[in-house]
């Protein structure tokens, strides 16, 4: 996994419900960990664009739902800034559900955008990606 530039704002708390925006079958995740997050004590763990998450699928497919799956962040409300100086931030918050921890998506369509930062960090979300912002 590649270290990311931006400077991410970490803005899905540990709980959070999230979107997908693949074919997988899940509609609707609900965050449970992030993988690779250090905190302070009595703090909840949070994650940004490009973090691996484990989550519970809420909505979905019948098969799909109660679930725990793997998930990267793709989009978040949260802004975020680059080193070039701009601020980014999308619309919604939206999350690629995985096959594994390797990075190997479950879908094979991707509605929306996806940051470019997680297509870096990704190179399985990056093949599939139409539009990269």
């Amino acid at each position: 996994m590649k270290p990311v530039k931006a400077r991410i704002t970490k803005g899905l708390n540990v709980g959070s419900h999230v979107e997908t925006c693949d074919n997988s079958g899940a509609k609707m995740l609900k965050i449970i960990s992030v993988k690779g997050s250090k905190t302070v004590k009595g703090r909840l763990p949070a994650a940004g664009i490009s973090h691996l998450v484990q989550a519970s699928v809420k909505k979905g497919k019948p098969e799909m739902r109660k679930q725990v799956v793997f998930a990267v962040i793709v989009r978040q409300k949260k802004e975020y800034r680059r080193p070039s100086g701009e601020r980014i931030k999308f619309e919604d918050n939206a999350a690629v559900v995985l096959k594994d921890d390797k990075g190997n998506p479950k879908g094979t369509i991707f509605k929306g955008p996806i940051a470019k930062e997680a297509c870096d960090r990704w190179p399985g979300i990056a093949k599939i990606a139409s539009i990269i912002v």
